[in-house]
């Protein structure tokens, strides 16, 4: 029902928990799946674990924040498969600091990957999608996006931007038959929520009526029902993946 075998599917951050949860489901569903990581090292130990688990995928580790680069990866890509089927921006940093120990530097760095490398990503594979005349962009966005979070203001101002990227690109691209959604996680057990201080995490998890704290593959899992044919009506969401969690 997914028809996601063959599909040529490109994951950004997809070395570690969410995008490497990703890779895994869509290789499950026999796609043929490219994970992007931020290092050679990480790229490799990533694509180890998959074949010792008995999955075979291809990884690359392109600077994000380089839009040549990325280009030439990303053309690289679509010609040696002849195709670009979904595109998933799922790299990404955090931050939590107060905003008077927020640097200028760390504010770009923020926007840069989560939001000038997604751009990209993503101007990089619509020229293939547009050819084609159908493809799927998922963006990975966060809960902080609706509700913002009591510091770290860059983090919630990137999400903020994706959302607002992913509903306009949804608009632009729809006559080419291009859907672009995005997913947005509450509290998730990943490196990142891993790093949080308690005394922010465990204020946020009270507020979970589901009553526990995600796991990558309820995030994968989202994202293979976008990219599926059973959301081919579906674009311009902001999907929340949450728990049904409030601010």
């Amino acid at each position: 029902m997914l028809n996601l075998e063959g599909k040529v599917v490109i994951v950004t951050g997809g070395t570690r928990g969410i995008g490497l949860e990703t890779v895994r489901a869509f290789l499950k569903q026999k796609a043929k799946v490219i994970l992007f990581g931020s290092k050679k090292d990480t790229v490799e130990k990533a694509l180890a674990t998959l074949r010792e688990e008995g999955f075979e995928a291809t990884g690359y580790y392109p600077d994000l924040n380089d839009a040549i680069e990325v280009t030439k990866v990303i053309d690289e890509i679509a010609q040696k498969e002849g195709k670009i089927d979904v595109l998933i921006n799922n790299a990404g940093i955090s931050a939590n600091q107060k905003i008077e120990d927020t640097t200028a530097q760390d504010f770009a760095n923020i926007m840069n990957l989560n939001v000038n490398a997604m751009f990209h990503t993503i101007k990089a594979v619509v020229p293939y999608m547009k050819k084609q005349n159908q493809g799927v962009i998922l963006n990975t966005s966060s809960m902080v996006s609706i509700y913002g979070q009591p510091s770290g203001v860059g983090y919630p101002t990137s999400k903020f931007a994706v959302n607002g990227l992913t509903k306009s690109l949804a608009r632009e691209l729809a006559p080419y038959q291009i859907r672009v959604n995005a997913v947005a996680p509450g509290i998730i057990k990943t490196d990142m929520v891993a790093s949080l201080p308690k005394e922010q995490i465990e204020p946020l998890l009270k507020t979970i009526p589901l009553g526990r704290m995600g796991e990558p593959k309820d995030i994968a899992d989202a994202f293979l029902f976008l990219a599926s044919d059973l959301a081919s009506y579906i674009t311009g969401v902001i999907l929340q993946v949450d728990g049904a969690a409030k601010n």
